[in-house]
């Protein structure tokens, strides 16, 4: 089946683009849970956070955002110890910070799909090359998500944050996914 031309054959990164990546997801957990992977990604690859993904939700409460929130400076102490994941003290504190954020927003699916007015932006990219980094749009998301108190959202992680969560739709015309994703096929999500 032909994918986009960063996934690779890891089974686990395949995965990932056939049924996650690009798919429109409001849940507001799991929108929650990529926020925090797309700030523990800066100046990393994503296939290094998505192997950790597993340990992350053990260690981080199944990123339950009331639960993050509490953290304490001493249980971030022990996760800096833990090899499962990426031990890096100011993105832990930041997963605190932001789940802090997080709570005071009335609606925070709302405010991050505000960006894309509330529907999918399907682009027609064919090459990897004509994908941007950063939109209009991502920096708008970055300013006023940081302006609310999160942290480490910068237009790249919000860019990258929108196309894994399907506000934006950047699967290349030639990967089997872009179809199904682009509403030019009929085909159900699994």
């Amino acid at each position: 089946m032909p994918r986009c031309v960063w996934c690779t054959d890891d089974p686990l990164y395949s995965a990932y683009h056939d049924h996650e990546w690009g798919v429109p997801q409001r849940d507001a957990q799991a929108l929650f849970e990529l926020l925090l992977l797309e700030a523990f990604q800066a100046g990393l690859s994503w296939i290094t956070v998505l192997k950790k993904r597993e340990r992350y939700r053990q260690v981080l409460f199944g990123f339950d955002p009331q639960r993050l929130a509490q953290m304490s400076d001493e249980e971030i102490e022990v996760l800096m110890q833990d090899p499962g994941i990426i031990r890096n003290r100011l993105k832990l504190k930041a997963a605190r910070q932001n789940a802090q954020a997080w709570l005071q927003q009335d609606d925070p699916v709302a405010l991050l799909w505000s960006f894309v007015d509330g529907v999918p932006r399907i682009n027609h990219f064919n090459e990897r090359s004509q994908v941007p980094a950063i939109t209009p749009q991502a920096e708008a998301m970055s300013r006023a998500l940081k302006k609310a108190g999160f942290t480490f959202v910068g237009p790249t992680i919000c860019y990258a944050l929108m196309q894994a969560s399907g506000m934006v739709m950047d699967h290349t015309t030639d990967c089997d996914s872009y179809p199904r994703l682009a509403g030019t096929m009929p085909t159900p999500i699994v």
